[in-house]
């Protein structure tokens, strides 16, 4: 009896002790379980790769270099035959000729003998403002009346400007300052072009009060340089210039009247003759040389700088080449009346 219990006592802790552990639930899994192989790297070709012959590591980076170049041969070979290509058939196909370019009136400006009635036509030269905004000094310059809006008439606006392009080529020859203002939205690249052609000055911001009434407290400190006939600088009279700083323009052209009366009247003060653009809503009597036409079209502006532009570029050409010839169009300045005495060496 005593013997019976004893072994069922010592089966029973057998078993307890063989039992699997139990497994907490949520890390169990449905899934059919997957034998894995591990398989143990082999180092010997790494070691054999690092313990190669240098000389073998030498010819396999010249291969590689060699097959670079090669590379490189072949794409200057086919860039070259892309340009023969090109050059071969570059006249094959449809050319478009007389298209609209934006850029046009910019880059090749069209002189005064070339401006046509259906150039300003097509630039809107002609359109001015309603009726009821009109400039009872502006009726010689308008044709009618279409829609409630005034007409201009676009023979006496080719007129008014072949004059002022005239006006410009003679100042421009004379070896005059030209200054060019237009401070509304979009006539800056229309403004600082014509500068650019007839070598003068331009303003595209808003104009300060008193530049030409106070000129020398305004723009006493900007330079002022001496040139000859050639316009080549003279820095040794630079230096003894003895007069004002601030240099007044012998010309004023503004393609915004309305908006710069305060420009217009310090030109009058100082007796400068002013080219302007005037618009049905203008005073024509604020500028010397009126030019009636639209104020507030982009292609209307771009095509009259463009013709004032050309028309000083054409001053100044003709300028250089008088003084080539030793001819002076202007009275050159006297040494001992607009500079001083030339110090002693010490």
């Amino acid at each position: 009896m005593i013997v019976r219990q004893l072994c069922l006592r010592q089966s029973r802790n057998a078993a307890f002790v063989i039992q699997t552990p139990r497994r907490l639930a949520r890390f169990s899994s449905i899934d059919t379980p997957t034998t894995t192989t591990t398989t143990a790297t082999t180092l010997e070709p790494l070691v054999q790769d690092e313990l190669r012959d240098p000389i073998e590591n030498i010819a396999s980076n010249e291969a590689t270099s060699l097959e670079s170049s090669e590379t490189a041969g072949s794409h200057h070979k086919n860039f070259w035959k892309g340009v023969k290509q090109y050059q071969k058939l570059k006249n094959i196909g449809t050319t478009i000729s007389g298209a609209y370019k934006p850029e046009s009136l910019l880059k090749n400006p069209p002189k005064a003998s070339d401006i046509t009635l259906e150039m300003l036509l097509a630039a809107q030269s002609h359109l001015g403002h309603t009726t009821s905004r009109w400039n009872p000094q502006n009726t010689r310059y308008i044709f009618g009346v279409r829609e409630g809006i005034h007409i201009i008439s676009l023979d006496v606006t080719a007129a008014h400007l072949r004059r002022a392009a005239k006006v410009v080529q003679e100042v421009a020859r004379r070896g005059g300052i030209i200054l060019f203002v237009g401070t509304r939205d979009g006539q800056k690249r229309s403004v600082v072009r014509a500068a650019e052609l007839a070598k003068g000055y331009h303003v595209f911001e808003r104009w300060i009060p008193g530049s030409l009434t106070n000129s020398q407290q305004i723009l006493g400190e900007c330079a002022v340089k001496v040139v000859n006939a050639v316009d080549e600088e003279l820095p040794h009279y630079t230096k003894r210039i003895a007069l004002p700083r601030a240099l007044k323009p012998d010309l004023v052209v503004c393609f915004n009247p309305v908006e710069n009366d305060v420009l217009l009247h310090e030109c009058g003060l100082n007796n400068i003759p002013t080219i302007g653009i005037i618009d049905t809503d203008a005073d024509p009597t604020r500028v010397t040389y009126p030019i009636p036409a639209n104020d507030d079209s982009i292609s209307c502006l771009e095509v009259i700088a463009g013709v004032l532009g050309k028309a000083g570029e054409e001053g100044q050409r003709q300028r250089l080449n008088d003084a080539a010839r030793g001819v002076l169009t202007y009275e050159p300045l006297k040494e001992e009346q607009y500079f001083k005495q030339a110090e002693p060496d010490a």
